[in-house]
């Protein structure tokens, strides 16, 4: 009998030069810990933000926002679906 299939781990984040220099700003405790959730939703399941209508040429931007944590971040995948680069966050 062949070993259970394990369901796919998470994505790893990736940030944009722009991306990380929001981050770097950000200093609120409770700011980092709200986005800190978000990525974590993305990084499970990058499906999970909705697309933004776009070029075909591009990678696939999607949004993903939180209106409880008050978090927006764009990000789009690569096409191993392994990692999410974040391009924008807004928190």
């Amino acid at each position: 009998m062949p070993p259970p299939q394990q369901g796919r781990g998470r994505a790893r984040i990736a940030f944009s030069d722009s991306a990380a220099k929001q981050l770097e700003a950000i200093t609120s405790e409770a700011a980092v810990h709200a986005l800190d959730r978000a990525l974590v939703v993305i990084s499970v399941d990058p499906e999970a933000g909705t697309p933004i209508p776009g070029g075909a040429s591009a990678p696939q931007l999607r949004q993903y926002a939180d209106e409880v944590e008050h978090v927006r971040v764009l990000y789009f995948v690569t096409t191993l679906r392994t990692v999410v680069v974040v391009a924008y966050i807004e928190v």
